[in-house]
């Protein structure tokens, strides 16, 4: 028997609480993992609470993101004591997931723990810090660096946009953090933040176009942030998008990408192939500083996660929340 959060929906609603299940009700997979640590993500706090048709099939272990041992593997890339992590390919949302203290898995969803990094270490980066990996190295690729100027942060408070920070500073970057949350200030220039704005500046309807600034946007709120964005950003500049925090839509002109070349960069973090996702971890191993992290990251125990999940929707969470799941 083990201890996870189920949830379930039927006759009497859509309800999510924290029980104890036989491992014969895993899912099917080639790899079986003792969880040691787990993280809450934005994702996690809309499927545990209901708030947006995350979970696709019932009932669900939530969860897009763990670590831990593998305990048992008919997998050729991995044996048993092997210490492992997983990020998305729709774990948590239509395969059980990893705010259970085991999980069953495809053994092509894993990636080894970078030696940098402990278990709790890996999950205070989580979804979050690797989705912000990735629209770094996309940004790269599209040609930027530190010379082209300043880099606009939304949601800086958040999962992504702190570690995105952190990375970003440490590479040499100017930062310019928005946030809803300027108490917090103090926080993100330690993180590495060279300036904070107040983020009503981009989360109202705004001007098609507005005085170029940003060399590069990193975006996890969507709606009029990123529309604000990408009309604030430099001529042949970069916008990363990876997020919904203020909505879905996009409520914008294609004047940005017309009259300034302006690229809109998706991310994806959901289904990267392996090679990319090693090369996120190796980055992450060389460009966050772990001493940062610890500045960022509250941890939670296993049954506190439904509660969270509520603060998280508030905006009233800073950085990450680890779930340690045998507490």
């Amino acid at each position: 028997m083990f201890n996870a959060l189920l949830i379930e929906k039927d006759h009497q609603g859509y309800r999510c609480h924290l029980k104890s299940l036989d491992e014969k009700q895993l899912p099917a997979g080639d790899v079986e993992v003792d969880i040691s640590h787990s993280t809450l993500n934005y994702k996690d706090a809309l499927a545990i609470t209901g708030k947006s048709p995350i979970v696709r099939q019932f009932p669900m272990v939530p969860g897009i993101d763990f670590a831990g041992t593998v305990s048992h593997s008919q997998h050729p890339d991995f044996k048993t004591g092997d210490k492992v992590v997983l990020n998305g390919w729709g774990v948590g949302e239509q395969h059980w997931g990893g705010l259970s203290q085991k999980a069953r898995v495809n053994g092509d969803w894993l990636v080894p723990l970078p030696t940098a990094f402990s278990p709790a270490q890996a999950m205070a980066i989580g979804t979050a810090g690797y989705t912000a990996m990735l629209c770094i190295q996309a940004l790269e690729r599209h040609g930027l660096t530190p010379d082209k100027g300043e880099v606009l942060v939304t949601g800086a408070n958040g999962g992504v946009g702190s570690v995105a920070i952190a990375i970003l500073a440490k590479l040499g970057y100017r930062v310019v953090a928005a946030t809803g949350r300027p108490e917090l200030a103090a926080g993100l220039n330690a993180l590495g933040a060279s300036e904070i704005i107040d983020r009503h500046r981009f989360s109202e309807p705004g001007k098609p176009l507005a005085k170029e600034r940003f060399a590069a946007v990193v975006d996890s709120v969507g709606s009029h942030t990123l529309a604000n964005a990408c009309a604030a950003t430099q001529s042949d500049g970069l916008v990363a998008a990876c997020g919904l925090a203020q909505g879905m839509d996009f409520p914008a002109t294609v004047a940005p990408f017309i009259l300034r070349g302006v690229s809109l960069l998706g991310i994806n973090s959901v289904t990267r192939p392996k090679a990319e996702r090693l090369a996120a971890w190796q980055r992450l191993a060389t460009d966050l500083d772990p001493a940062k992290l610890a500045d960022i990251t509250q941890q939670i125990a296993l049954s506190d996660a439904v509660n969270k999940a509520q603060d998280l929707l508030a905006g009233s969470v800073r950085g990450r929340l680890v779930v340690d799941v045998n507490h």
